[in-house]
């Protein structure tokens, strides 16, 4: 009697193993991943009620649960989760959050210097404005010599006397016209035609905003839009 073939084991399952430990390695890594490095609080964000405010979603409403600096940067996933901070997508948009934190990615206000309860006072400026007279454009010679910017100098500083190497333009704000400055969440002062202003903190200033389900969203999509026009063809039928 012929002896059977050797029979060579199917590459898929050599891999299915190795492909299932991988997914479920992949699906429970947030759980595992040690917290990283603890940022300093900066002026404008100085607690974790502060940070929580800022990055919106009602998470303000869950500042109890997450009272300190240092617990907001150091707790796990799974930590969040038995101190009550729920839905999981909530959680993972405060993890989100908080590595950008702590990589320097801020949202608005977050390079913010001069800070006085949650409140900074913008002002315009006008320093030299750098130009290579290498390039000899005779169109730009006596032009621009000159460019306002947004800044957060401290009050009992005189702008006259601020020089260009002490100015550090505030990011997501601009001059427009003569001397008005322009930027979200501002609130002009009186009596200063747009030249000052001041920036506090409120409730969902650096939020991202969740996206709409268009049509059942996109694993749906096609069988809602199939069901429409059917049922759009019943009705012309009638």
């Amino acid at each position: 009697m012929a002896a059977n073939p050797l029979r060579v084991p199917s590459i898929f399952s050599l891999l299915s193993p190795c492909c299932a430990t991988s997914q479920c390695c992949i699906r429970q890594i947030h759980h595992q991943v040690a917290a990283s490095r603890i940022p300093s609080p900066t002026p404008f964000v100085p607690d974790s009620k502060t940070f929580l405010t800022l990055i919106g979603r009602n998470l303000a409403q869950q500042a109890a649960k997450v009272p300190t600096w240092d617990s907001l940067f150091s707790l796990t996933s799974a930590q969040l989760r038995e101190v009550g901070v729920e839905p999981a997508r909530t959680r993972r948009y405060l993890l989100w959050w908080r590595n950008r934190f702590r990589n320097g990615i801020y949202g608005i206000g977050g390079d913010l210097r001069h800070v006085a309860n949650g409140i900074a006072k913008l002002r315009v400026v006008e320093v030299p404005r750098d130009y290579d007279w290498s390039k000899k454009d005779p169109s730009r010679i006596g032009l621009g010599r000159k460019k306002k910017l947004v800044v957060d100098l401290p009050p009992e500083i005189a702008i006259d006397t601020v020089s260009k190497a002490e100015v550090y333009p505030v990011k997501g704000f601009k001059v427009r016209g003569a001397h008005t400055i322009v930027g979200p969440y501002i609130t002009l002062n009186k009596n200063t035609r747009g030249s000052e202003a001041t920036l506090a903190v409120c409730e969902g200033m650096w939020e991202e905003k969740r996206g709409i389900k268009v049509d059942g969203g996109e694993r749906r999509r096609k069988q809602v839009r199939y069901e429409r026009r059917i049922e759009e063809n019943r009705k012309k039928r009638e």
